[in-house]
């Protein structure tokens, strides 16, 4: 009976002894309290308490938490009443604060959430709460960092999960917004138009141009061929008159070697003013000398007719 009464003491004394030791994981941190007041805080590794005069009052979790609160309802600065849900990100710097600092943490969170957010949509319109978000983060952010900080809570985000307008408000919104849809697709058709009608217009500018070009390049070349003409037609007459002329030449030339005298020229002569007259001149004038060649040539045409008559 003695022997099992040992055994049971012994094996309430492991169990104490091994109840005094505390293993406190990574990120993780022990608020420890002796006779019911704060001893300390335990960071990571291996700790032994004293039995029956320490104990662990609060073990905190170090890492970031998220909490997701339930939809506000808020009021804006022009008296719409609306819905919004937040999200905040936030982590535990100070154990001791944090275990001591207040009743329940989460719930005080989330009712300064509340407050908080109630008083800057109360300074914003409709319109502006919608499209600013990014400032209701960050004044809601700074304001909770602040009041938590006793609490040995820094708060790191703020997210605006939800805008929930009144559904009156909703309708408007999605009136309005397939209005503007509508009036920017007017605009586009417009513009569309508007770029076709000035593509075309620049399409006949530029076929009209290229027409007066061709038609231009057109005259040119008619114009070249027509001089091109003329001056074939000039060259043929001038060869022709420079043939006429050393023919005329060759034959003075041949009669003067023939030992003609100045009769026989003259006459040549008469005969070329004849050829130049041919039936076409009303009136040539005469060198007085082939005029005196020509009176005896008539008075020996005369003498050689009377002798005929006798």
């Amino acid at each position: 009976m003695g022997g099992w009464v040992i055994v049971a003491i012994l094996v309430i004394i492991v169990a104490v002894l091994a109840s005094c030791v505390k293993i406190v994981p990574q990120a993780h941190a022990y608020v420890v309290e002796r006779l019911g007041a704060y001893q300390g805080t335990w960071s990571v590794g291996i700790h032994f308490k004293t039995p029956f005069l320490d104990k662990v009052a609060k073990k905190v979790n170090l890492k970031e938490q998220v909490v997701d609160f339930a939809p506000q309802p808020v009021i804006t600065k022009d008296n719409v009443t609306m819905r919004i849900d937040t999200v905040v990100f936030f982590q535990i710097t100070d154990p001791k604060l944090f275990a001591y600092g207040v009743e329940n943490p989460i719930m005080a969170i989330e009712n300064l959430t509340a407050t908080t957010l109630r008083n800057i949509i109360g300074e914003m319109e409709l319109d502006q709460t919608l499209t600013s978000r990014e400032v209701i983060n960050t004044k809601m952010r700074a304001s909770l960092d602040i009041a938590t900080d006793p609490w040995g809570i820094k708060v790191n985000r703020v997210e605006l999960k939800n805008i929930i307008p009144p559904a009156a408000i909703q309708d408007a919104m999605e009136k309005q917004m397939k209005a503007e849809r509508e009036r920017r697709e007017a605009i586009l058709r417009a513009e569309g138009e508007k770029k076709s009608t000035v593509l075309v217009a620049e399409g006949k500018k530029e076929s009209a141009i290229l027409e007066a070009e061709a038609e231009k390049q057109s005259a040119i070349l008619r114009a070249e061929a027509q001089k091109e003409k003329m001056i074939r037609e000039a060259e043929g007459e001038a060869e022709a008159i420079l043939k006429v002329q050393q023919a005329t030449a060759d034959g003075i030339r041949m009669i003067r070697e023939a030992g003609a005298d100045q009769s026989v020229l003259t006459i040549k002569s008469l005969e070329a003013f004849e050829k130049a007259a041919d039936g076409k001149a009303t009136k040539i004038i005469i060198p007085s000398e082939i005029q005196g060649v020509a009176g005896l040539a008539a008075s020996l045409k005369e003498i050689v007719a009377n002798d005929g008559k006798r």
